[in-house]
């Protein structure tokens, strides 16, 4: 019940932030930093038993009849994305009320960031994979608002629908993957599907499983070619950035493979698919970074990364490779959200994210640039931050990886090169570099906004010195996604050996593409190669074409003309249906005699026919009317011919009321104006004619079928037994199909106060009289 009660009281809070806001003003982050604060301890209340090889599992029916249970399941994997999720949300939400102070739309803004961390906590925390599709929808759906919070800017605008476009039409991959592999695993239970590895590979929907549901996790995880939304997320606030774009949204493509590697992980399809894409953003991310010159877009390129390099060593699928992603989920998570948080500290004191005319601001912003040095030493993998343990086990891991491992290292060394070089952009040179000038005197930022890089950046550094804390949590997490038990050890200090050598080469070749990044950029950026030719562009084509395509059906099928619509309706129908009775053999059957018909019967039958050829061609209205109603009496008695009385009478009192209502509006309508050509009168009249032919087909052709009295012979004997009726047909309209009749009558009761407000309407005389008619026919 816990479990439940920390979801659904963020999105509570959602509810009640606003207000909150109004009443609380300035102090509303720490107030509703709370909440997150609360859960974070509770998770960590938890980590003892858990590490210890504890599952807490939770199941509660929602859709029994499909299997979808509101289920959750708590192991090390998921109990770490919650540590990470309440932990670095309630540091957000403080900076968020400094970063924000009097802005209107405050509330607005802690509604939406309290809407995604429910929604987040939901997705690692859920145990039924319909169940956490849906919270992955939501997490979608509220970062679509946060990236677009201001709302009035076209670019925020632009980007936010990027980000979902993209991360929604992998969510429906996913969707169509999840329900496979739920039909080859048997269960929509994750704790099911988790011992089903060996049954699901090899099932014959494996391969399409595996490709559907990396789909939804690599368009998530910003991995390459769907990397480009990331940096255009970028026009989100600060805070937004930090928590979803660093920490924890795009972590859940990672979370993804993290969670059914027991499931999908191990085969060739797995590995090669996995590690390549991981590979290729893990390069292409630092290669770009080190190009940039806006801080938050330096971050976004080096968090691609990062992602890359997550979903790479997820790839690998070693004992190794597991403990370091792990790690790395936590020293990123650290670092990153310091640096993010940091940038925007930056920019919100002098006015300005361009490290071009950031320089010499420590003196200005002491405690800010003690945090930013912190931060981008973890970053840069340099002792004796955790980023160096973390740096030493990704190495130790990539070199004993069970394929192509030289090229894996070679991969990582090269991107971490960069890597580093980006550290001392972000950290150091705002901070100490060359002086600047920027619009604004920079000055240090408030207490709201410190607190949250201080608080990350000083638990890389302790966990670096202190690194049994972090073992506890990577050792659990780990283990659950191996499915057996896993000791991590981390020490600061492995001894000399290659690993290390590969440090001091990173670092090496760090600073020196750091002493060089003034060359670099002035020789040419990759960065607008890949923008000009890249999946950035391929989708802004697509997009283009999609519209020009919705323009073009708008003109063609959304004139705003009923008379176009029923007849795109009507000729569509007859198409299908026509076209379905000819190729399905539905005309072949022979047709009842005509003959047999009695002369009475065809007299009415050509009293229906001339008056509603009366009805269509007559001049007046009140003629037309008249024509109707003989249409409707004649139906009337074929009804009595046929034994259906009360079908009869219903029919009489039917047409009496039409035809009264029918004269009452038309009396107050002017003359009738023929503003048809003969063409389209014509064009009308053989549409008319095909829609009456297919009818008249369809009518003998059911004529021609075997009838079913199962449900005639039910209402017959359950009438009076059950409805307390002996007229069958009063029955089944009261009784059997109440809704129905319901319904039917709200049509005509609408109907009726429509009339009745037409029959009150006083129009005045148009002051200008000669106003020339509309050019669309009517």
């Amino acid at each position: 019940m816990a479990i439940i009660m920390a979801i659904l009281s963020g999105f509570a809070l959602t509810v009640v932030a606003p207000w909150l806001c109004r009443l609380a003003r300035g102090a509303t982050g720490w107030i509703i930093a709370l909440q997150p604060v609360g859960l974070a301890f509770y998770f960590a209340s938890q980590l003892h038993p858990i590490a210890a090889g504890g599952v807490i599992a939770l199941s509660y029916p929602w859709v029994p009849g499909l299997g979808i249970a509101l289920s959750f399941y708590v192991d090390g994997l998921s109990l770490l994305f919650a540590l990470l999720i309440s932990g670095i949300g309630a540091l957000v939400v403080i900076y968020a009320g400094g970063y924000l102070g009097e802005h209107p739309q405050a509330g607005r803004f802690y509604a939406l960031i309290l809407m995604f961390m429910a929604s987040m906590l939901g997705l690692v925390l859920a145990g039924n994979v319909i169940t956490m599709f849906v919270f992955w929808e939501l997490t979608s759906l509220s970062s679509f608002l946060l990236i677009g919070f201001d709302h009035q800017r076209e670019a925020a605008r632009a980007a936010a629908l990027q980000a979902l476009l993209v991360t929604g039409a992998g969510g429906l991959a996913l969707l169509a993957g999840l329900l496979l592999l739920g039909q080859a695993g048997g269960s929509l239970e994750l704790s099911t599907l988790l011992n089903e590895g060996r049954a699901i590979q090899s099932h014959p929907l494996y391969l399409s499983i595996l490709l559907l549901i990396l789909v939804g996790a690599f368009t998530k995880s910003a991995q390459v070619p769907f990397h480009f939304w990331l940096p255009g997320a970028m026009e989100a606030p600060t805070p937004v950035s930090a928590y979803l774009h660093s920490a924890t949204m795009v972590k859940a493509g990672v979370y993804l493979l993290a969670r059914l590697s027991p499931v999908l992980g191990g085969s060739e399809a797995w590995h090669y698919l996995v590690t390549g894409a991981g590979t290729a953003t893990m390069l292409l991310g630092a290669a770009v970074a080190l190009w940039q010159t806006d801080l938050k877009r330096i971050l976004a390129y080096s968090t691609v990364s990062t992602l890359g390099a997550l979903v790479l060593l997820l790839g690998m699928d070693t004992v190794l490779s597991v403990k370091a992603a792990m790690l790395f989920l936590l020293v990123h998570a650290l670092y990153k959200g310091a640096l993010f948080l940091i940038a925007g500290a930056v920019d919100h004191e002098t006015g300005t994210r361009e490290v071009t005319r950031l320089g010499r601001l420590a003196r200005a912003m002491p405690v800010t640039a003690v945090a930013a040095g912190l931060a981008a030493l973890s970053m840069a993998g340099l002792p004796p931050m955790l980023g160096f343990i973390n740096k030493e086990l990704l190495y130790e891991a990539k070199l004993q990886a069970p394929r192509a491992s030289v090229l894996v290292t070679s991969a990582g060394v090269l991107a971490n090169m960069f890597l580093v070089a980006v550290a001392g952009i972000v950290g150091f040179a705002p901070f100490f570099g060359r002086r600047a000038d920027p619009p604004r005197m920079p000055h240090e930022a408030p207490l709201a906004m410190l607190v949250g890089p201080a608080v990350l950046a000083g638990l890389g550094l302790v966990c670096g010195l202190f690194p049994d804390a972090a073992s506890i949590v990577v050792s659990a997490a780990a283990g659950a996604v191996r499915a057996e038990v896993t000791a991590v050890e981390l020490k600061l200090w492995h001894g000399i050996n290659p690993v290390l050598g590969l440090s001091l080469l990173t670092v090496a070749a760090g600073v020196g593409l750091y002493a060089a990044r003034g060359f670099l950029r002035r020789a040419g950026s990759i960065g607008d190669a890949i923008g000009r030719w890249g999946p950035r562009r391929w989708y802004s084509l697509l997009l283009a074409s999609l519209n020009g395509l919705a323009r073009v059906q708008t003109r063609l099928l959304q004139s705003g003309y009923l008379r176009r619509y029923l007849m795109v309706i009507v000729l569509t129908t007859v198409a299908l249906v026509g076209s379905t009775l000819l190729l399905r053999g539905g005309l072949t059957e022979p047709v009842p005699s005509l003959l047999d018909a009695r002369f009475y019967e065809w007299t009415i039958a050509a009293l229906i026919l001339l008056a509603t050829l009366m009805a269509v061609l007559s001049p007046s209205r009140l003629a037309a009317a008249a024509a109707l109603s003989v249409i409707g009496y004649g139906v009337a008695l074929l009804y009595m011919l046929f034994s259906a009385p009360d079908l009869a009478m219903t029919q009489f009192a039917v047409e009496t009321l039409t035809v009264i209502l029918f004269v009452l509006v038309v009396y107050r309508l002017p003359r009738f104006a023929s503003l048809s050509s003969r063409r389209a009168r014509l064009r009308d009249a053989a549409i008319a004619l095909l829609a009456g032919g297919l009818m008249t087909a369809l009518v003998l052709t059911a004529m021609t079928l075997p009838r079913d009295l199962h449900l005639a012979t039910y209402f017959a004997e359950n009438s009076l037994l059950l409805a307390k009726g002996r007229n069958v047909v009063n029955a089944i309209l009261v009784d059997f199909r109440a809704l129905d009749t319901l319904g039917e009558i709200t049509v005509l009761a609408v109907a009726g106060i429509g009339i009745y407000a037409l029959l009150r309407l006083r129009l005045e005389e148009p002051a200008d009289s000669g106003s020339s008619q509309p050019e669309e026919e009517v």
